[in-house]
């Protein structure tokens, strides 16, 4: 018989992969000496088939699928109906991203444990060894390669091994929907429902102080008048009402800036072609949200000289004089801007609460 690509196992004849007689295994080897391989050992871990020994390893293997699948249900029902909402004090909300760690990492572990269990407990033992050459594929080499993956699927076991198969899918489908979970998440809890959304509130918003303007003071709770802010300086402002410098009002830390003269000048003629922002400066000052919007990191590194505002986490930057637009960085909308004023008595209050959302893009999604 000729060779279809002059290459064969030393000292062995072709033989013709179409011969009926011969196994799956036959066929295997056949392709696998045509490709200078030759297989030197390939044998089963276990003596004869289904016997104790093996059943054994395919419980173990199927227990660890199924417990990763259990650990991933565990994580959806939680993911979905575990309070996730953040509460003052101890409370069950302080469990839901430690379980979803848990469960999650228990899962995948289990999952890693069955593969490699699967691997080194329960396929044959194989040593080939390889003489590699390069030569074009024959209509023979696309049969011995579909025989090749068929008998790699036999060796798997899967087929005779129905527990496994049932523990596999049963294993892998919750981790499935774990990969899914956080991509349709928020389409299971809306944060903006009832009359009040808390995401459109801040700590400055009149109705936290029963109606009155709220003052931006310090965080010993002290009022800021204007001359207590240098020009071209800054200070970290907080609502004047109980609790506002807490995490109480995480949301409400503000940055309130005095500009010099002339880009005090540019910063009014960006606001006053602004819809939201029209006249929310009072004078040279112009306050705007301390949490900045790619991460919720505080944005606070002012740079006097350029009048941009940097957020250390992740290097985002806006420009203070051009309602705070994002000019570098991750970071894709710009700072919330207070519109503030001052009372009769001298001191600076919010005229508002902020227009805008205040925090990382994700928290106003739908």
């Amino acid at each position: 018989m000729k060779e279809p690509h002059g290459a064969h196992g030393t000292g062995t004849e072709p033989v013709d992969v179409n011969d009926p007689r011969l196994t799956r295994f036959d066929i295997v080897r056949e392709g696998a000496r045509r490709d200078d391989i030759e297989i030197v050992t390939y044998e089963s871990q276990f003596e004869g088939t289904n016997s104790k020994a093996e059943k054994r390893v395919v419980r173990n293997i199927a227990f660890l699928f199924l417990f990763s699948g259990a650990a991933a249900l565990v994580f959806l029902v939680f993911y979905i109906v575990w309070p996730w909402e953040f509460e003052l004090g101890q409370a069950r909300s302080d469990y839901f991203t430690p379980i979803l760690g848990i469960s999650l990492g228990l899962s995948l572990l289990a999952l890693g444990f069955a593969i490699l269990a699967w691997a080194k407990k329960l396929l044959p033992h194989e040593v080939s060894i390889q003489d590699r050459h390069n030569t074009p594929s024959s209509d023979d080499d696309r049969l011995i390669t579909g025989q090749t993956i068929a008998y790699l699927g036999d060796e798997l076991s899967v087929a005779r091994r129905p527990l496994l198969k049932g523990a596999i899918g049963l294993g892998l489908a919750p981790l499935g929907l774990v990969a899914a979970a956080p991509l349709i998440g928020g389409l299971i809890e809306n944060p903006h429902k009832g009359d009040e959304p808390m995401m459109f509130h801040t700590g400055f918003d009149p109705v936290a102080n029963d109606g009155k303007l709220v003052r931006l003071t310090r965080d010993d709770g002290t009022p800021i008048r204007p001359e207590d802010v240098s020009a071209g300086g800054q200070i970290t402002v907080f609502p004047g009402i109980p609790h506002g410098a807490t995490n109480e009002y995480a949301d409400s830390p503000t940055l309130l800036i005095h500009l010099r003269p002339d880009d005090a000048a540019d910063a009014q003629a960006k606001n006053a072609g602004d819809t939201i922002n029209r006249d929310s400066m009072w004078g040279n000052y112009i306050a705007y949200s301390k949490i900045c919007t790619h991460a919720g990191c505080p944005a606070s590194l002012y740079e006097q000289q350029t009048n941009r505002l940097l957020c250390p986490c992740h290097q985002s930057q806006f420009m203070i004089t051009d309602n705070a637009r994002p000019i570098f960085g991750p970071a894709s909308r710009r700072l919330p801007q207070l519109p503030i004023q001052v009372d009769a008595e001298g001191f600076f209050v919010a005229a508002s609460d902020y227009k805008e959302t205040v925090g990382p893009d994700f928290w106003e999604r739908p």
